[in-house]
Parts: C-alpha cells; sequence; structure tokens
C-alpha cells in the first residue's frame, strides 16, 4: 500500500486514459475515454490533450490514438527485464527443435502477457506478438498462472469478475472455472483447446524460481491441423516440463 500523501492521482489518471486504449477500442474520443477511464469527460479530454502533446497519442481533433512513443516503455522493459533475456535461447530452441511457436507469460491482473516469445510468423487473430494481452481465463497460461494463487486468494479474482466468451468453447461458468483451475494445480500443465481462438490449441506449465514460487508460464500453441490435445500431451509437454527444469535457476 501506498501513503495517501504519495499518490499522485494525475499520474493514475493519466495512466488510465493510455490503458483505455486496446484491440476493441484503439480510437477513442473524450466520452469514450471517460468511460472506461472512469473520469468525467472534460479530465478525459485534458488527460488526452496532454497526451497527445507529449507524444503519446495521436489525434485527428476528434478522436485519439496510441503513437509510437509508447513503445518506448515495451521496449526499455525487454531490453533491460531478466526474465526475457533469460528464457530467450530456451524458447527459440524448442521452435527449431518442433517447428511451433512457444511463448513466456505473466499475470496482470484479468490478462495475461507476452514478454517473450519464439516460432513460425503465423499471427492468430488476437496476436502473438511481444506485449500482447489475452484473456486469463480462456487460455492455458492464464490458467496455470491462476492455479499458482492459493485457493481464497483465487476465490477472491474470480468473485464478480465478467469471464467474456471469446468463441463457443470458452469456459465463462465460474464454478466450470475453478474446477479447471483446481485440475490445473493438481496436474501442474494445462491444456486449452479453442476457448480463445478457433482451430487453436495451446499447452502450458509453470516456471518457478528457485524459491518455488510460480514467476511465468511456458506455452506452446499450434493450429489444429497440426496437433491435437493428446498429441499436444504426448509430444510437447515433455519437452515444456524438462526447459521449465532448466529454467528454474535462472529465474
Amino acid at each position: 500500500m501506498i501513503a495517501k500523501a504519495d499518490y499522485v492521482a494525475g499520474i493514475a489518471k493519466g495512466l488510465a486514459v493510455l490503458e483505455s486504449f486496446d484491440t476493441q477500442r484503439q480510437r477513442l474520443n473524450a466520452t469514450l475515454a471517460a468511460e472506461r477511464a472512469g473520469l468525467t469527460r472534460a479530465a478525459a479530454r485534458r488527460h488526452l490533450l496532454t497526451l497527445a502533446h507529449l507524444g503519446y497519442l495521436e489525434t485527428d481533433g476528434s478522436y485519439f490514438w496510441l503513437s509510437p512513443k509508447v513503445l518506448r516503455f515495451s521496449g526499455s522493459y525487454l531490453a533491460s527485464a531478466r526474465m526475457p533475456r533469460a528464457v530467450q535461447p530456451t524458447l527459440d530452441r524448442l521452435a527449431g527443435l518442433t517447428g511451433e511457436s512457444f511463448s513466456v507469460v505473466v499475470l496482470d491482473g484479468d490478462q495475461v502477457v507476452i514478454v517473450a516469445r519464439s516460432g513460425t510468423a503465423r499471427l492468430l487473430a488476437y496476436g502473438l506478438h511481444l506485449g500482447a494481452r489475452l484473456p486469463a481465463h480462456a487460455t492455458s497460461t492464464g490458467r496455470v498462472l491462476l492455479a499458482a494463487k492459493n485457493r481464497g486468494d483465487f476465490a477472491a479474482w474470480l468473485k464478480g469478475r465478467e469471464l467474456p466468451r471469446l468463441t463457443a468453447h470458452t469456459v465463462v461458468e465460474p464454478r466450470a472455472l475453478k474446477a479447471l483451475v483446481d485440475q490445473v494445480r493438481q496436474q501442474d500443465w494445462c491444456v486449452a483447446s479453442e476457448e480463445h481462438e478457433l482451430g487453436v490449441h495451446a499447452l502450458a506449465v509453470p516456471l518457478r524460481n528457485m524459491e518455488g514460487r510460480t514467476v511465468a508460464a511456458l506455452n506452446a500453441v499450434a493450429p489444429r491441423q497440426r496437433l491435437e490435445p493428446q498429441a499436444m500431451r504426448k509430444d510437447l509437454l515433455p519437452l515444456l516440463l524438462e526447459s521449465a527444469r532448466e529454467l528454474r535457476p535462472l529465474l
């Protein structure tokens, strides 16, 4: 927690406006930004204009959108953070060995964020690029990271949370998701089939540091025509588990 005197509300509001932009809404006006950031329209407008003045947004006078300048933050993180550099050689080796796509992902609220990846150039509908944010409840990595929470913390995370349906296969009923997360907690890996995108299967295992704390998840993604879930467990799960053991001293 932070002391009230140390909390800079202006920074928090400005960041809330920046975070209002996502893959569903790339362009926002003051009204939409206010709704998404929980601000008044007048406050949202001032923040949008300030961010545009600083170069973090572009505008046509009515709508605003992110400018390339925002990539300074992600670029600095990827260049300086220890985890992406530590896991990249392993991801490259796995991709070269199997021809599939591999990622390392961390949890951020109700989403997972890709911090390292390697593999085929094929882009899925929601993207597999660095920094891509995916819904935790519908992804193999998200469930692995949710399973790392104790039951009380996971119950608090789940309480009152809306679970969007992305495909006909997406699990959106809280009790069903809880059962799946309990299963992942027991078996220590997860397969998600066509829940995030039709035709795509994903397999994930936790990445733990030397203290035994789960700090990220490692996953493999393959289109349906190349690998069925059973084949993923047979062919890829041993590789992922061994890679997780090898990475542990580096995390």
